[in-house]
């Protein structure tokens, strides 16, 4: 029995890429045109915003457990969230949510075991490079990490906010993400965590200094792993 997975999204890019990725990667594991039954539902990304600004993550919180309760009441046998910030208040989402998850940087933390890196550089929002988030999964993993400095986190936000999620993808800012990342290398990293989801839809294994972490990818493939009772 396949599993029917939900997506709690939060930025309509970054969930896109992620549905996208099931549907186009279960064909060679399921059959041609064949992909697990997926259910989405999300709030408007203002919504969450109003919450994130105050640091109000039991607010988050709440808006991921009511759309947990929509899926759930769609079929959902579990649950993802495409969206790297939002994941501050999973601890307070776990204790309360009807149904089982899978954690965006777990996932990135087993690839990033699984590939040898010993050092990461993270990129994503502000609130997630200063969070805990990515912190907490590499430290349980033996993982080391690094930031980019303020002043190129406060960059990076606005390059997301202002376009990423708006489906704006400018060579300059390419570029900048490439400076970012170079300058991570020259300080030991290894790879380089594309911790916000619709940053891979810029930064490519193609164009990045660094091997990618991609976790928009790396959690769809996750959760159609499981969705076909390929991960226990």
């Amino acid at each position: 029995m396949v599993r029917h997975i939900g997506i709690v999204a939060c930025s309509a890019e970054g969930a896109a890429l992620c549905y996208r990725t099931i549907c186009a990667e279960a064909p060679p594991l399921m059959g041609k045109h064949v992909h697990p039954e997926i259910t989405m539902h999300t709030f408007p990304l203002a919504t969450y915003m109003e919450h994130v600004y105050r640091d109000d993550w039991d607010g988050v919180a709440e808006l991921m457990l009511a759309s947990a309760a929509k899926l759930k009441g769609c079929g959902a046998e579990f649950l993802i969230s495409p969206d790297n910030t939002i994941h501050q208040a999973m601890p307070k989402v776990l204790k309360k949510s009807p149904l089982p998850w899978l954690h965006i940087a777990e996932e990135v933390a087993t690839e990033a075991g699984r590939r040898g890196f010993k050092r990461l550089a993270i990129t994503g929002t502000k609130y997630l490079m200063e969070g805990p988030v990515y912190p907490e999964a590499l430290d349980r993993a033996g993982i080391e990490h690094r930031l980019p400095s303020p002043l190129d986190r406060g960059r990076i936000d606005k390059i997301i906010f202002d376009e990423l999620v708006n489906g704006n993808f400018r060579s300059e800012s390419l570029g900048f993400f490439r400076s970012i990342i170079d300058r991570m290398k020259a300080e030991g990293c290894d790879a380089v965590v594309l911790g916000c989801t619709e940053i891979p839809l810029l930064v490519t294994p193609e164009n990045s200094p660094l091997p990618t972490l991609d976790s928009t990818r790396l959690l769809a493939r996750a959760a159609l792993l499981k969705a076909l009772d390929k991960t226990g």
